[in-house]
């Protein structure tokens, strides 16, 4: 394995890291409050960021999201590129991609995804959806939501068909409550119940079960891809946080010497450096997989374990060593808190993925 980042992945990482580093200042967040940048987000379609994705791949994907995780910038760009973006060009129709693509790319086109399935929504005869889907991430910035129903086939919806009803969740994700009542809606790689599989490689995802049966292969790469995502901006939401910690601990000081010279809080803080390098080599060896076109299933999942489990030690750890500037609302560590405990559940939480895992390995689906 060798993920040595390519030209293009670091040269869009570091330009990710400018335009984030630039716009997404302590001052912009408050005033944004729950809602998203729409001057940012603008800026990072027109700087080609999200477009990019289509070439540096997953990979490159994940060491965007960490940059975004540092400053916990406001914008749709995970969402969008793992259900928009990766979903269409990797399972889309060829006139779904011709359609959509361009769109996604230059930010005109927002797609969120209501993912995971829970039975919520159930597709007619005629292809409408009718059905709730509670909480959806960036639901107020989409034009459309990829939504999976209770057999775990995918959709598109378009929001203007669709009622939407914002919704605050721990973490300002301009989410909201998908309310689909005959809604029409278009099969993910096309109305066919089979052509669309055609495409993915089966052993390579690995097989999402529902009970002992296999579900459908393009949901689970789907669901793979954002774990593996998302568990990437996790790792810079944790890097972020303690970065905050380690220069508070080394500019606050206590009985004359700094707080980072004591041996406990050099201790809690190295065990969050090593939860976070976890969180983040978990992850980049997904993606890298992925990538690679070899199984990554199982690293998905563990990546997602991480990023659950050693996430949310993490950014507890970051607001502790900041004493009681860590209980501060308004303080810029509480962002990565709130973050981290959004992101350690979302897309399922460490014992979910953790059994999913279990079952990988008990079936003999986990291949190297």
């Amino acid at each position: 394995m060798d993920f040595t980042p390519t030209e293009d992945q670091a040269a869009a990482r570091d330009l990710a890291a400018r335009i984030f580093g630039d716009l997404s200042t302590h001052d912009r967040l408050s005033a944004a409050g729950t809602g998203t940048d729409a001057a940012l987000w603008k800026t990072l379609c027109s700087a080609g960021l999200v477009a990019a994705v289509t070439d540096v791949g997953l990979l490159g994907l994940v060491l965007l999201l960490e940059e975004q995780g540092r400053t916990t910038a406001q914008v749709p760009f995970a969402a969008s590129c793992v259900y928009g973006l990766l979903a269409v060009a990797a399972h889309g129709s060829p006139e779904q991609r011709e359609r959509l693509l361009p769109g996604i790319g230059d930010g005109s086109v927002v797609v969120s995804g209501a993912l995971p399935a829970q039975g919520g929504v159930r597709a007619g005869a005629r292809g409408g959806l009718s059905g709730t889907a509670p909480v959806v991430p960036w639901l107020r910035d989409a034009t459309h939501v990829l939504v999976a129903d209770d057999r775990r086939r995918l959709w598109l919806v378009r929001t203007a068909d669709a009622r939407c009803e914002p919704v605050e969740l721990t973490a300002p994700w301009s989410a909201g409550r998908l309310t689909l009542d005959g809604t029409p809606a278009e099969r993910l790689g096309g109305d066919h119940d089979g052509a669309d599989h055609d495409r993915v490689d089966h052993d390579r995802i690995g097989h999402d079960r529902i009970g002992h049966d296999r579900v459908d292969h393009v949901y689970a790469d789907v669901v793979a891809t954002a774990r593996t995502a998302f568990a990437g901006l996790q790792a810079g939401v944790c890097a972020g946080s303690l970065a905050r910690a380690v220069t508070h601990t080394n500019t606050r000081e206590q009985f004359g010497r700094p707080l980072a010279a004591k041996q406990a809080v050099q201790l809690r803080a190295a065990d969050a450096y090593m939860d976070t390098e976890a969180i983040r080599l978990t992850a980049y060896e997904a993606a890298w997989r992925r990538d690679e076109g070899l199984p990554y299933a199982a690293q998905a999942l563990t990546a997602a374990w991480w990023a659950s489990e050693a996430g949310q030690r993490v950014v507890h750890t970051g607001q502790h060593l900041h004493g009681g500037a860590g209980a501060d609302l308004e303080h810029p560590v509480h962002r990565h808190f709130l973050w981290g405990r959004q992101l350690d559940a979302y897309l399922g939480c460490g014992s979910e993925v953790l059994q999913e895992l279990g079952e990988l390995i008990a079936y003999g689906e986990v291949e190297t």
